[in-house]
């Protein structure tokens, strides 16, 4: 399995409605609203990076108010 944070900037006021939006994408395991240059953070997991890359263009940059997303695998050191 690969897991990522994938940090989220929204439209001003859309922090919420994406939250919810993401909150129901089959292989989120979590997702806050937080402060600071992004307004949302989902903890994603998918069977590969292809599969990563699959469920971050296909499903959460579709959602209406976002407007940038960048993606951080998780590594085990």
């Amino acid at each position: 399995m690969v897991h990522a944070y994938i940090l989220i900037q929204t439209a001003v006021g859309g922090s919420v409605d994406v939250a919810g939006a993401i909150r129901a994408i089959e292989g989120v395991l979590r997702v806050d609203a937080v402060t600071g240059p992004y307004d949302v953070i989902a903890m994603v997991q998918a069977r590969s990076v292809d599969d990563l890359g699959k469920l971050l263009l296909s499903q959460i940059q579709l959602i209406p108010n976002i407007t940038r997303t960048l993606t951080c695998p998780i590594i085990h050191l």
